[in-house]
This record gives C-alpha cells, structure tokens and sequence, in this order.
C-alpha cells in the first residue's frame, strides 16, 4: 500500500496525469486475505486521488516468466501428480499476457477507459486439471490427476512459503483456486468489446509462455544461496 501511495504522490508532484493499476479480479476488503485485501487498498488509493485512472483487476494471467506455467511445468517435471483445490474445482480463466497488455495500452496510450475500474479474464473456461493435462501434453509428460481437500492445500501451502523461495503454492493462491477465477468479486465497469480477450489457452500459446525445462530443486529452497 506504501509502495502505491508512494507511486501516487510522485506522480501529482511530477505532473503526470493518468495512472493504471493492475490489480486482481477477486480483491476486495475483509476476505481474510492480506493478498485480496492490499491489492483492494491500493485500487482505493487510486480511485481517491486526483489523478485519472485505469484500474485493471485481471484473473489469472500466463505467459513468459508468470508463476502459472512456471509452476506446473517444473511441478510435472518434478513428478507426474497434480492435486485438484477441492473436492469439486471451480472453474479459471487463463488470461494470455498480450491480451492484458492490449487493455493496458489502450489504457495508457490511447487514454481510453478513464476513471473506470474494469475486469479482463481469458477467452475459455476450464479446470486447473486440464489446464495441467494440456501443459503435460505439450512437454510430453504424464499427469496423474487427484482430488485433495482444501485444507491439504493450506497445509502444503505452509511448508512450501516456509521453504522455497518462490513457493510452490502460496496461501493466497489456495483462496484465489478454492473461489475460481471467472468472476469480480465487486463491480467493474464493462470492458469494450475490441479489448475483449480472444487467445485461448492452446498448445501453441502454452509453448509461448514455458520456462527453462526442468524439475523443481535444491536451487528453489530458502537455505541455498
């Protein structure tokens, strides 16, 4: 929230006069998520300045260097098994990076959608699962796909912020899966139907956005310098 506030100031003092924020689909206040609920307070911080804004509350985003794709691939490597978050998945919506930058762009140099608050998500719906099924597909690999509680989730979700230095899974992560990413959580201005998402979650993109190949290792631990 400093860090916003900061950006905020700067900008008033330096004269410029637009700002975008990226925020997250599903932040709002008091859900008992410090991720949700900073990304909320500094959407705030920006809808009471004096600045125009764009504010954009994008679902889960993939593509070169993202936490999405990075992790299952290196998780596949690692072993063929994939934990479903809950006994019943609820549904996602991956949305390709060039598809939030179009919206960003339109944003920043185009000056559209100002003083508006607006939420993107990706052009298909679809599980995790088979969002990890067509990341195993394109590398070749297996996948043995299993339903665990969320609480399985929470507990590993512990151990893995405890010991890696990106983790694995995070407890926000947990919440973000157990609630699906499809719809806002609060309400957003509509999005203009050019800026609308079109890449669907394909082989072709999933290859675009893959990191280094390899399993998760010694180098991701908090204790490895």
């Amino acid at each position: 929230m400093e860090g916003t506030r900061n950006v905020v100031e700067a900008a008033q003092q330096a004269g410029v006069r637009r700002i975008a924020l990226m925020s997250f689909l599903r932040a709002r206040p008091n859900c008992g998520s410090r991720y949700h609920e900073s990304k909320w307070a500094a959407e705030e911080i920006v809808r009471n300045s004096s600045l125009d804004y764009t504010i954009v509350k994008a679902g889960m985003v993939y593509g070169r260097g993202d936490h999405m794709l990075d992790h299952l691939s290196h998780s596949l490597y690692t072993a063929p098994l994939f934990a479903t978050v809950g006994l019943h998945e609820k549904p996602i919506r991956p949305l390709a990076v060039d598809d939030l930058v179009r919206v960003l762009q339109a944003a920043l140099i185009d000056a559209r959608l100002p003083r508006q608050t607006v939420a993107i998500t990706g052009a298909e719906e679809l599980y995790l699962s088979e969002a990890a099924q067509r990341v195993a597909h394109v590398l070749g690999r297996r996948v043995w796909i299993f339903p665990a509680p969320v609480w399985f989730h929470r507990r590993l979700a512990e151990l893995c912020e405890l010991t890696m230095k990106v983790p694995l899974v995070a407890k926000a992560q947990v919440q973000i899966l157990a609630e699906g990413v499809v719809e806002p959580a609060t309400a957003c201005d509509p999005l203009p139907a050019d800026l609308l998402p079109v890449r669907c979650f394909t082989a072709e993109q999933i290859r675009g956005g893959l990191p280094e190949a390899g399993p998760f290792g010694v180098r991701h631990l908090r204790f490895c310098a």
